[in-house]
């Protein structure tokens, strides 16, 4: 169910940011009415990536999945709200490299999520003790070894 929600979010995302190159071309094209729907798009993405890091933290705790889409989506989060703050102050020298960058970090958190491995899940661990075992008996190492 986590996965499923994951999916869903990051799908989200993925579009809004794909979207936002768009929007911002119809404008420098010359449609004025574009930089409003660009303005727009950048406030829900951002209330998504927020939704999308809760979602990507109960994956990982209580669907028992990896740790990476915590923190790419995470990371997204914070490059998005970046991105909006150069947007607004009309930074664009940071502004669309940064728009460049997100995008592929959007398209990398939605490979991550839709691929496979997703679907293989952290196995149980039964306290210390399973911690321990997993490790095996410790070895000496470097110049002391026998």
């Amino acid at each position: 169910m986590t996965l499923w929600l994951l999916r869903c979010t990051t799908a989200v995302v993925t579009v809004g940011v794909l979207l936002q190159p768009v929007l911002a071309g119809g404008y420098l094209s010359g449609d004025f009415d574009l930089l409003w729907w660009h303005a727009t798009n950048a406030s829900v993405l951002m209330s998504v990536a927020l939704a999308q890091i809760v979602v990507a933290v109960c994956f990982w705790l209580i669907g028992r999945g990896k740790p990476w889409p915590v923190l790419l989506s995470v990371a997204l989060f914070f490059a998005a709200g970046v991105q909006t703050g150069m947007g607004y102050a009309r930074v664009l020298w940071v502004h669309i490299p940064l728009g460049v960058a997100l995008v592929l970090l959007a398209l990398g958190l939605f490979a991550v999520v839709f691929h496979r491995s997703a679907k293989v899940g952290r196995p149980k661990r039964e306290g210390a003790a399973a911690l321990t075992g997993e490790l095996g008996p410790p070895r000496r190492l470097g110049v002391f070894r026998r």
